[in-house]
């Protein structure tokens, strides 16, 4: 698992992001963070997380396979304030309640292909979205991006089908063409307080700052 520092100025609230498969900072830099740190993970080839620095208050935002990640490492994780998951739910691979088990199995047969531009596609809404992520898109290899899909498979595979509570809020986006609507709406429903947003996989494009995203 790696680790960015999106802001680090010794700020009294710490933010902790995890991003979803196949991403990096590169995407997300354009965020202010005004008066929190931001410590970004991503790269679950390996879920491991170091000790984390202390903070008087802390926010956890989870999205995609990140709620995912952020749930198995909860008991790792430190006592946070408010706990917010995107476009996502523990169950990433799951006919319920994440990605359908035979589109999640063509992506994963055909990730090397996708990455090369079909798959970013999908994450966004529009066009537009589309065009002002290529100005600062992933700049991890593709290798790596696809070794990261398999090892999440095979660990989704071996994840117990429990849910403890956990999340506050689930932000739920209506026109998400990577993990189905109705799919996250029933997970959700009676688990977290949901919120509906106009927009695709990807909704970081509809907010200026991480506190927008907090105050949800």
């Amino acid at each position: 698992m790696q680790y960015y520092w999106l802001n680090k100025k010794n700020n009294n609230k710490l933010i902790i992001f995890f991003a979803g498969w196949s991403f990096d900072e590169h995407p997300f830099k354009f965020l202010k963070c005004e008066d929190f740190d931001v410590l970004m993970f991503y790269d679950y080839s390996e879920l491991n997380i170091g000790q984390i620095q202390e903070y008087d208050e802390y926010f956890l935002i989870s999205w995609s396979m990140g709620v995912f990640c952020a749930y198995q490492l909860k008991d790792k994780l430190p006592k946070f304030s408010k706990k917010i998951a995107i476009n996502g739910t523990p169950f990433p691979v799951d006919d319920e309640y994440g990605i359908p088990l035979k589109p999640f199995l063509l992506t994963l047969r055909h990730a090397e292909k996708g990455l090369e531009g079909k798959f970013y596609r999908n994450i966004f809404d529009t066009h537009e979205e589309f065009e002002r992520y290529t100005h600062t898109q992933v700049k991890r290899s593709i290798a790596n991006r696809v070794l990261e899909l398999n090892l999440l498979y095979e660990r989704s595979k071996n994840t117990p089908h429990s849910y403890i509570h956990y999340f506050d809020n689930a932000l739920i986006s209506r026109n998400d063409r990577i993990i189905p609507f109705k799919n996250q709406m029933k997970f959700w429903t009676g688990k977290a307080q949901t919120e509906l947003l106009d927009s695709g996989h990807f909704p970081y494009y509809n907010f200026k700052c991480w506190n927008e995203i907090l105050c949800r």
